[in-house]
């Protein structure tokens, strides 16, 4: 069986419209104020893949709690932002958890105690060292 991903187009706008519950020609208007950019095929037609089906569902959503399509726009690059920003701060704190634990491994054991040493010149009394 072979899979393939979420992301890969392969609805023409009909099959989308309808699965994602509404009308092709508001799957266009949606197009043209930016809120999702379907694939082409070689001869120009709109392909949508899952993401794009769920993106529409969210519009739908939005627009169902009375918000406009600027609206919509702002909020949907606001999740976008908020889903970034929540990746990369994972991969921040796995590089702090890695540099710690480096760090930590090559720390100096904190179970020996150093033995208090001096320096002494010949002739000169020896002065300790801190």
């Amino acid at each position: 069986m072979i899979m393939r991903s979420r992301s890969h187009a392969v609805y023409v706008i009909s099959v989308a419209a309808e699965l994602a519950g509404m009308h092709p020609q508001t799957l266009r208007i949606y197009e043209r104020r930016g809120l999702v950019q379907p694939a082409r095929s070689q001869g120009g037609n709109r392909r949508y893949s899952d993401v794009d089906i769920d993106t529409l569902r969210r519009i739908q959503e939005l627009a169902g709690e009375g918000m406009n399509l600027e609206g919509i726009r702002q909020v949907m690059a606001l999740e976008s932002e908020v889903i970034r920003l929540r990746q990369e701060v994972a991969e921040l704190r796995h590089l702090a958890s890695t540099a710690l634990a480096e760090a930590e491994r090559r720390a100096p054991r904190r179970d020996l105690v150093p033995l208090r040493q001096s320096v002494a010149v010949f002739g000169q009394r020896a002065k300790p060292m801190p």
